[in-house]
């Protein structure tokens, strides 16, 4: 027979078991609890001490590149145990257990996955690509008594291809952090530390490809001649400037010869126009296909490369296997290596003076005929000097990355397995059909028909704005144009034209390129709507306006343009025509649509 149970004890045997399961969940909690606060803790403990060692690391980081660029191996094998010494303490304080609980929590994990991948990123540099970098002859990237020893070039290839290719894995690695969700500090820390790495991925990619492609280029396995082309910023076209002057120069096993030298008038004209692409034709008609002076009307220099290469080999009959083009501000650079070099005519050119030489002085006192052989000879007598004097390898590397940096040193090559082998580098001047990150062109064309380049001090500020629901972004771009040109005393060799009417307008077409597969909203001078040209480029919309700005004067345009479709990240860049004076830009990045 079955005992019967009272109800009074069925409830207080419910009782005691409730207060049992509610002891058991308190005292769980108690100790995940405790064990959150002593992980929380540590992991502030250890994110302070990370914190520390990597501001300690991008600090030399920044020394590093600075010294492996200047040649400056002993201070760089210093600071490169320094920074591996920091790096690795990142590191390590970025991997423990308690670490590896925090980033699985809510709202802190994310911040922490961010910081233990700029500490990975950070460190690996150190380890894998810097030390290779300070072994390789960087100084065999530089011409010695008057030759380039081709054979050390090949030589150091592997090493520069090692390290190219672990910098641009870092920054492959980087880009798949997301910056959504991030405190203010980390993602600020994640967007300079991209800023750094993209800078040196650029450095060592040239590298990499100069060491590839210098020995075939130089002549190793067969003479080369190739067009150097003075841009000149003082009538200025999209890829810096007018194509003035050309020099012709040989190359072969490494030795680098000067000969023949013109200027783009005495090419002519050429009618029939050369063929132009249908995009081309329709925003600069034929110009470009007439005039070797308007080639580079287009920003795409391999365009306007092949079209110059095209008409010199019309007019002289000579076939040049590519066109290599520099602005007075590179024999500027240059001229610091060097040193000051006396140009036929017994003119000086100096580094700080080389410039102001060379865009207005000599238009003040020379007359048409005369300044395109004084351009013509300026740059041979600068590479001449380059190939032929023993310059310092540390100056001369310093002033090839700033120059290429500016994009002031622009390189085609009429062989294309070469010509792939550029790319899309900053070298190269080619205008991408794809953007890793939006990126707004303003490219400025001359429409005065003179020589006021020299007094015009652009500026830009590009603005992320806006998300819209198809997942495009506004941007928001604002140019001003300053003219410093005085109200008289000018020389009719610069006031040229004069198409502006006033003689000391200037009139600029100021040519604004969306993102890929981005579009030109709407535009305003000073405020007023404007009317805009427009047409399309290798994916890109673009809007020409015509700003005329007076002497003392300036103008300012705004335009807003929209990113491509699902590109709602907040990061932005802007490509711009090189000029005489550096333009004075800003960026202002917001964070990303999803976030």
């Amino acid at each position: 027979m079955t005992e019967s149970v009272r109800p009074g004890r069925r409830r207080s045997r419910s009782r005691r078991r409730r207060r049992a399961r509610l002891r058991r969940a308190l005292l769980a909690s108690l100790v995940v609890g405790s064990l959150l606060l002593l992980t929380g803790g540590w992991v502030g403990f250890r994110g302070w001490q990370a914190r520390a060692h990597l501001l300690n690391a991008a600090g030399l980081a920044r020394e590093l590149s600075a010294q492996v660029v200047g040649g400056d191996t002993d201070r760089a094998q210093r600071t490169l145990a320094a920074l591996q010494e920091q790096s690795g303490a990142a590191r390590a304080a970025t991997a423990d257990p308690g670490w590896w609980v925090g980033r699985r929590t809510p709202f802190a994990g994310d911040n922490l996955g961010a910081v233990r991948q700029i500490a990975v990123a950070v460190d690996d540099l150190a380890r894998r690509a810097f030390p290779i970098l300070l072994r390789a002859d960087l100084a065999s990237l530089v011409p010695t008594g008057g030759q380039l020893d081709v054979g050390r070039l090949r030589t150091v290839s592997a090493d520069l291809s090692a390290v190219d290719d672990a910098v641009q894995q870092t920054r492959r690695d980087l880009a798949t952090v997301s910056g959504d969700g991030l405190v203010g500090q980390v993602r600020q820390a994640l967007s300079d530390l991209r800023g750094e790495i993209d800078r040196l991925s650029a450095l060592t990619a040239a590298a990499d490809q100069g060491a590839r492609l210098l020995p075939p280029l130089l002549g190793a396995d067969g003479k080369r001649r190739y067009l150097l082309v003075s841009q000149n910023p003082a009538e200025l076209r999209a890829t810096g400037g007018m194509f003035g002057a050309y020099a012709l120069i040989e190359a072969e096993n490494g030795r680098v010869r000067m000969g023949r030298q013109g200027s783009s008038a005495s090419l002519g004209q050429f009618n029939p126009p050369l063929p132009l692409t249908k995009e081309v034709r329709a925003l600069w008609t034929d110009l470009p296909g007439i005039y070797p002076a308007d080639v580079n009307l287009t920003p795409h220099f391999p365009t306007a490369a092949a079209l110059y290469r095209e008409m010199f080999r019309r007019k002289t009959g000579t076939k040049v296997d590519g066109v290599l083009a520099v602005d007075p501000v590179v024999l500027s650079y240059l001229l610091k290596a060097t040193g000051p070099v006396l140009v036929p005519g017994g003119v000086p050119l100096a580094s700080d003076t080389a410039v102001r030489t060379l865009l207005n002085e000599t238009y003040q006192r020379l007359d048409n005929r005369e300044q395109d052989t004084f351009f013509a000879a300026s740059a041979a007598a600068v590479f001449n000097t380059l190939f032929t004097k023993n310059v310092d390898s540390k100056v001369l590397l310093s002033v090839f990355d700033r120059a290429v940096t500016e994009r002031r040193i622009l390189f085609w090559s009429a062989r294309p397995e070469e010509q792939r082998m550029l790319g899309d580098s900053r070298m190269s001047g080619a205008l991408p059909e794809q953007d890793t990150v939006p990126t707004v062109g303003v490219f400025l064309n001359d429409g005065s028909g003179a020589k006021l380049g020299y007094y015009l001090r652009p500026a830009a500020t590009l603005t992320v704005g806006e998300c819209r629901p198809d997942g495009r972004r506004e941007l928001r771009l604002q140019v001003t144009l300053r003219s410093t040109a005085p109200k008289s005393g000018l020389s009719q060799s610069i006031l040229g034209l004069a198409r502006a009417g006033d003689p000391y307008t200037i009139r600029t077409l100021v040519s604004v390129f969306s993102p890929a597969g981005g579009a030109v909203v709407d535009a305003r001078i000073d405020g007023t709507e404007t009317a805009l040209g427009s047409g399309t480029e290798r994916r890109r919309q673009v809007a020409t306006a015509n700003v005329e700005v007076g002497p003392g004067a300036s103008r300012t345009l705004e335009i807003t343009v929209l990113t491509g479709k699902k590109t709602g990240t907040g990061q932005a860049e802007l490509w711009l025509t090189p000029t005489a004076t550096p333009w004075t830009t800003q960026v202002d990045t917001a964070p990303s649509c999803d976030q």
